[in-house]
């Protein structure tokens, strides 16, 4: 068991949570029994350590035996221990440290089908709202989820532990430009379709059939306009009530299922 908080590894875990580490280092930490099932369940070839309490691994058996069943290194260690290596305020007794699975663009788009759906992430800062986008698009059937260059790292553990595990369930891309991004995907004939306020038509009058990209925005200031300019259609969640708006996690997640009821009742 390791018991010493202020080792050399619990210092080289805890370090993760500087990106410039990460980048160094291509690893990253994954806290929490949904992080990690996940990350054993579907990319076990990127895990390279788990930390587990003796109270967690009671609580969290199938996780800890998937891990050695798939010859994971899986170490014992205190509560002050986990704390430690973590930033989380109420860590939850189990955490791993994988390896950076970056996406390039080109293969985040290869071998789409003809009604692929897609989300784009351009200038999105808050972790908890790229997480949670990550997420909504997941559990929508998105085909992939592009994230601009000048957006939260999605390796920040903020936005892990926010995923919920869909960090490891579908293509993710990071590190191009808004308007790489953009043409890679016109090129492969997929309509772009901006979420903003200012947008003028409405959700519910905009033809989802196809292969189309949800382009979404800056949580404080959206879209600028060359970013609407270069898609096919700007289009705004009508507000019913009198909410001022749908902050991004939210308007992404209507847009998404939008888009997956439509493509359900297609096929």
């Amino acid at each position: 068991m390791l018991t010493n908080p202020r080792s050399d590894r619990v210092k080289a875990v805890r370090a993760l949570s500087r990106r410039s580490v990460r980048s160094r280092t291509g690893e990253f930490l994954a806290e929490g029994p949904q992080a990690v099932r996940e990350a054993v369940a579907f990319r076990p070839d990127l895990v390279r350590d788990v930390y587990v309490t003796p109270d967690a691994a009671e609580r969290h058996t199938a996780i800890v035996e998937a891990a050695r069943s798939a010859e994971l290194w899986v170490h014992e260690v205190t509560a002050e221990v986990l704390a430690a290596m973590g930033d989380t305020e109420s860590p939850q007794g189990i955490a791993a440290v994988c390896r950076v699975f970056d996406v390039p663009l080109e293969e985040a788009l290869a071998g789409l089908p003809t009604d692929a759906l897609v989300c784009v992430l351009t200038n999105v800062r808050d972790p908890g709202n790229a997480g949670t986008v990550i997420r909504g698009a997941d559990a929508a059937g998105a085909d992939a989820v592009v994230v601009s260059d000048a957006s939260v790292d999605i390796y920040n553990s903020k936005v892990v532990r926010s995923t919920v595990g869909s960090l490891w369930h579908l293509p993710v891309s990071t590190g191009s430009t808004v308007p790489a991004i953009l043409a890679a995907l016109r090129a492969r004939g997929i309509r772009l379709l901006a979420a903003d306020g200012v947008g003028t038509t409405l959700l519910h009058d905009t033809d989802l059939g196809g292969a189309h990209a949800w382009v979404m925005g800056n949580e404080a200031w959206g879209l600028p306009q060359e970013t609407r300019d270069a898609c096919d259609d700007v289009v705004r969640v009508p507000i019913y009530g009198h909410a001022e708006s749908l902050n991004l996690a939210m308007a992404a997640t209507v847009c998404l299922y939008a888009s997956a009821e439509a493509r359900r009742t297609r096929r």
